[in-house]
């Protein structure tokens, strides 16, 4: 996915931002197919283009409430390989929840604050259009206070972090750079919560996926 040229459709209100955003990710090796300000217009753009990821704001005319997640989340149905990255100036944990619902694999959740730092919205965008998953860690932080749940709780501090980091999109290689151990010592955990959540190996199930889901799930969302 680095060398490809991502297909990106933009939906953001504020036309200031949306031109803003539309030249970032143009200097970024992006092509905006269509950048609307409507959920309407969105819904619209994505059936046209098919595009690798629809970027959307959560609050959208007319109401700006959840014009943009009810978007998002008919996009995810009706084009699931579409991958869907959504912003929002707040951390709204139930819309959240309700986009993570059928799965997180290609989904993406950060603030708007993080557009500004370029490189990393940019390799949460093509983390997301490759099938991935990145959310923002104020979101992650969010989603856990509502409680904890004995499958949780049965983690140690160390699997608590690396699942954390999971579901912000982190490979394990990444984990093991932020904690400065070796690959193997965070695929020791990773294993270590696929057992505590009674994740089984199989040949079509994304464990990874399901720890993450299981982790958002259960952690009060």
């Amino acid at each position: 996915m680095i060398d490809k040229r991502l297909r990106v459709v933009l939906a953001e209100d504020s036309v200031v931002l949306r031109d803003g955003m539309v030249e970032l990710l143009g200097a970024r090796g992006c092509e905006v197919v269509a950048a609307t300000g409507t959920a309407p217009e969105l819904l619209a753009a994505v059936a046209a283009h098919r595009p690798d990821v629809a970027v959307v704001d959560i609050r959208m005319p007319p109401t700006h409430t959840d014009e943009g997640i009810r978007a998002a989340v008919d996009i995810r149905a009706r084009t699931p390989e579409v991958g869907i990255l959504v912003f929002s100036q707040h951390v709204e944990t139930v819309w959240a929840s309700r986009l993570l619902a059928e799965g997180a694999a290609g989904i993406g959740y950060l603030l708007k604050e993080r557009v500004a730092r370029t490189s990393e919205f940019v390799d949460a965008l093509r983390r997301v259009a490759d099938g991935g998953t990145a959310l923002d860690p104020a979101v992650v932080t969010q989603l856990l206070r509502g409680g904890r749940s004995p499958k949780v709780d049965a983690l140690t501090p160390r699997e608590y972090e690396v699942l954390e980091l999971m579901a912000q999109g982190h490979s394990n290689r990444s984990i093991a750079t932020q904690f400065a151990v070796s690959e193997r010592a965070v695929e020791k955990h990773v294993a270590a919560v696929f057992a505590k959540f009674g994740l089984r190996a199989t040949d079509t199930d994304n464990r990874r996926v399901k720890a993450v889901l299981t982790y958002l799930a259960e952690s009060g969302s």
